[in-house]
């Protein structure tokens, strides 16, 4: 049987919206920034009337919920992701009218003409990327000149981090993808974008119940590892690091707009 590749293992994750909705559920529910990480992104974008956006890595579509104004502004608004059920999940989420268009699309090999696009959209999806290098290339390409790109990310010291810090006693070690964090995400834009800005979004959680964290961590791409652990072990770990009935973990996570 033939090797899966990087893009079919990034499809095979994202084929139902189960384990993605979990993840921002645990986000809704214990954040300590009440304004939300989606809503904060959005308060970034800066489109003109008639502007032509396309987002890549759409997700359930669940940022735009609320934003029909932001919509209402854009000529056409193309939601894509690779993987169909995100894009079926966006269409019953937002509806089908004008200005909004979906399809399934690789970042790696766009369907659209240069220069075709006022803005492009890549919230917390890069790092999943297998050739990072024509994705942006892509983007570029698909950007109107003075176009702007918007990339949300996370960093490398934020929730994962944390929780491995308190298994490690149980040999769990943080394997997330870093391609595309925080931390380098600045200096593989400043390849592509002659001007590079990143936003931070202050944040943490404060849990009261680990049986959500150890969810989370069962719905983490980069957490198979957790899986070979007894769930008692886990939950005794993450009991032991609250303090007076509350788990807090870090975030960090913000956004950086090239142009």
């Amino acid at each position: 049987m033939a090797e899966m590749n990087a893009t079919d293992t990034v499809q095979k994750q994202y084929q139902t919206t189960d384990k993605l909705t979990r993840r921002i559920s645990i986000h809704e529910k214990y954040s300590t920034n009440r304004q939300g990480f989606g809503p904060w992104i959005v308060s970034h974008y800066q489109f003109q009337e008639g502007a032509r956006v396309l987002e890549l890595g759409c997700g359930t579509g669940s940022m735009w919920k609320g934003q029909e104004a932001l919509i209402r502004r854009c000529s056409e608004l193309i939601l894509t992701d690779l993987s169909p059920a995100m894009v079926a999940a966006a269409r019953e989420t937002l509806g089908s009218q004008a200005p909004l268009r979906y399809t399934i699309a690789d970042i790696q090999k766009l369907p659209f003409p240069d220069s075709s696009f006022d803005a492009v959209i890549a919230n917390m999806m890069l790092y999943h990327v297998p050739d990072l290098e024509a994705g942006l290339s892509e983007v570029r390409r698909v950007l109107k000149p003075n176009g702007q790109f918007y990339a949300a990310t996370y960093g490398e010291h934020g929730i994962v981090a944390r929780l491995c810090e308190i298994l490690s006693p149980l040999g769990l070690r943080d394997d997330t993808n870093k391609n595309f964090t925080l931390q380098n995400g600045g200096s593989v834009l400043r390849r592509f974008f002659p001007s590079v800005e990143r936003f931070d979004y202050p944040d943490s959680l404060r849990v009261t119940n680990v049986e959500d964290i150890i969810d989370y961590l069962y719905s983490l791409p980069s957490m198979e590892a957790v899986h070979s652990l007894p769930r008692a072990q886990i939950r005794d770990c993450l009991v032991d690091a609250m303090r007076d009935g509350i788990l807090e973990l870090p975030k960090e996570y913000g956004l950086f707009i090239a142009e």
